[in-house]
């Protein structure tokens, strides 16, 4: 089940993360994504709280991305780690680069 759950999320063309609401580098991540602008329906946050399946979907995520911990964030297929990653690539300008590239921004 939690794996059919993460599949079903992660979708070429768009950036999936998924969270715990208490978790403050997931807090971090989204006020990052969410300055940026996407087009309608490809940014999704993806609590993983909200299921009974939250240690499945942690395992899933471990065994198909080397970890864990959340935030795990997805542009398209790839998964380029959580939000130390991210702001690497936002400093860095690959991030604009990479959601350009999958046609997930205005």
């Amino acid at each position: 089940m939690a794996q059919e759950f993460v599949k079903r999320k992660i979708q070429p063309g768009k950036v999936v993360v998924f969270i715990k609401p208490t978790c403050p580098y997931c807090r971090r991540t989204q006020e990052l994504l969410s300055e940026l602008p996407f087009k309608q329906g490809l940014l999704e946050f993806v609590d993983i709280t909200a299921t009974s399946d939250t240690s499945e979907i942690q395992d899933y995520l471990e065994m198909l991305t080397g970890a864990r911990t959340v935030p795990r964030v997805f542009i398209g297929k790839d998964c380029i780690g959580g939000c130390s990653d991210l702001m690497e690539m936002h400093q860095s300008g690959e991030l604009l680069r990479r959601l350009n590239q999958i046609g997930a921004l205005q």
